[in-house]
């Protein structure tokens, strides 16, 4: 704990690269390290290859006779779309549709299912699972219990490859593994719009996994990145992060991730008043927008139409290194075609931007 803040297992080699630290979801985590900064950290990962802690992300287990069966009654995507082995993204929404968190859903099989949810919302969706859980289902909070490290960049299957890892397996999908005679969960996913890895340890041997990825990253031209590089490499994809993106407040019909949704499933927390929102077609869409001017867009800044009217408001908003140029995530009016010219208000400074979709950079996710 520093100031009240957890840390995550690899902490003290962090602050031995002297990275800047700063307070992530409750957790004291690198934003970025001296050696090459938010961008280079980009880039590397763009270019070559990259490696992050993130293990502020939570870690559950739901097991006991019907489990998957259970989960899929509760979140909003279909676990009947996958098999064991794989992962999908799926939301745990309240019964308004806001979005209490979105997370991964790894099916072991029918009576096991692991989930990584957000650091700050792991405590809430386990009591809610908990609170629900019928006779026989158990529901743990595995947060301290495991470590993650994310290998991403075109590279990533080399990187693997040199510590003997299994790689090249298929888009969302998982193996796990004894390397060295360590339980490793071997996870085809990641948050960067990149082929890569998140590799799940058990919290102890966090240490000796990231020593050893960090080599193999550096002889590859690679280097560790922080939650900086982590954050606009996401934007560049389109890629909602919660409390921005997606909350109480934005649904997946508004962020645009009713593909998360299986509408034909009996039941899941608040299928209907998401199914009312969709049929209803009223509410603001999330799109993106791509600054033509000179400038940055942030968070809440309010976007206007030609005349001088608000139309929406900027969720996330950050300089693109690989486009260079200012990139943003909005929820806008269903009036707002795409192609539109817009304004971004900048603290009373009008930044022209084009309404656009993500990703605003070429996808590499699923890359055979």
């Amino acid at each position: 704990m520093s100031d009240g803040l957890r840390t995550s297992p690899l902490h003290d080699r962090h602050v031995a690269l002297g990275a800047k630290m700063a307070d992530f979801g409750g957790w004291l985590m690198p934003i970025e390290y001296p050696a090459g900064g938010v961008i280079a950290e980009h880039t590397a990962v763009r270019e070559r290859v990259g490696i992050f802690d993130v293990s502020h992300l939570g870690k559950a287990r739901v097991s006991g006779p019907g489990a998957a069966a259970y989960v899929n009654a509760c979140f909003t995507n279909d676990l009947g779309r996958i098999a064991p082995g794989k992962a999908q993204y799926t939301m745990c929404c309240d019964q308004s549709g806001g979005v209490v968190d979105d997370l991964i859903q790894y099916l072991r099989g029918d009576d096991d299912v692991f989930l990584i949810p957000n650091a700050a919302n792991t405590t809430t969706v386990v009591e809610l699972l908990q609170a629900d859980a019928p006779e026989g289902i158990t529901v743990e909070n595995l947060h301290d219990r495991y470590g993650v490290i994310a290998v991403q960049g075109t590279l990533s299957d080399e990187v693997l490859g040199d510590l003997g890892f299994p790689a090249g397996h298929e888009y969302m999908s998982f193996v796990e593994v004894d390397w060295e005679g360590l339980p490793v969960i071997v996870c085809r996913t990641g948050y960067t719009g990149e082929r890569g890895y998140e590799l799940v340890p058990m919290w102890d041997n966090a240490g000796a996994l990231w020593d050893a990825l960090a080599t193999a990253v550096a002889t590859r031209g690679g280097m560790p990145c922080g939650l900086g590089a982590r954050d606009t490499l996401r934007t560049e994809m389109g890629y909602p992060l919660h409390g921005n993106d997606l909350s109480l407040d934005i649904t997946p019909v508004m962020a645009g991730a009713a593909w998360a949704v299986g509408w034909d499933k009996e039941t899941f927390w608040g299928k209907e008043a998401l199914a009312e929102q969709r049929a209803a077609k009223t509410s603001r869409l999330m799109r993106g927008l791509v600054v033509t001017g000179r400038g940055i867009p942030r968070a809440h800044c309010a976007v206007l139409d030609a005349e001088g009217n608000v139309v929406g408001e900027v969720t996330s908003g950050t300089f693109s290194p690989t486009r260079k140029e200012g990139i943003a995530l909005a929820l806008l009016d269903r009036s707002v075609a795409m192609g539109s010219q817009v304004a971004i208000d900048v603290r009373g400074r009008s930044l022209p931007a084009e309404v656009t979709k993500p990703p605003f950079v070429e996808v590499q996710t699923k890359e055979s």
